[in-house]
């Protein structure tokens, strides 16, 4: 099976594109400067020359990462559709039970109905 045939998304070919060759160029040209201008041993020498080679990286890994980048757009649809049903289950869930300030308050007044009724516990606990 040929790329050709919409299975794999469109990827490469980033060296036709006109911003990577005017990337390309500016790298060329920021070297040539840096040679001619700056001391090689200076910090800002690496600095401009690493800038530079950067814009020209940058579009190549996104090239690169076309093919992926829907795969991980939709784990991360996924992740949240997952979510959103876990939410809709705690809403059910604390509508039918309550949430657990409820539940303590509800043992709590258990509690105090058993302590009223039960005359042997007087005393007991506060």
């Amino acid at each position: 099976m040929s790329d050709s045939d919409g299975v794999l998304l469109p990827h490469g070919g980033y060296e036709k594109l006109r911003s990577y060759k005017v990337a390309e160029a500016v790298y060329d040209a920021t070297v040539v400067f840096c040679d001619r201008f700056i001391a090689k041993r200076s910090r800002t020498h690496d600095q401009m020359v690493q800038a530079a080679r950067s814009g020209v990286r940058n579009i190549s890994e996104g090239s690169g990462a076309a093919a992926t980048s829907r795969k991980m757009l939709c784990a991360v649809n996924q992740a949240a559709y997952l979510l959103m049903r876990q939410l809709e289950s705690q809403g059910r869930t604390f509508v039918q039970s309550g949430g657990f300030t409820e539940k303590l308050y509800g043992a709590r007044s258990q509690r105090r109905k058993s302590d009223r009724s039960d005359p042997s516990d007087k005393g007991a606990n506060p």
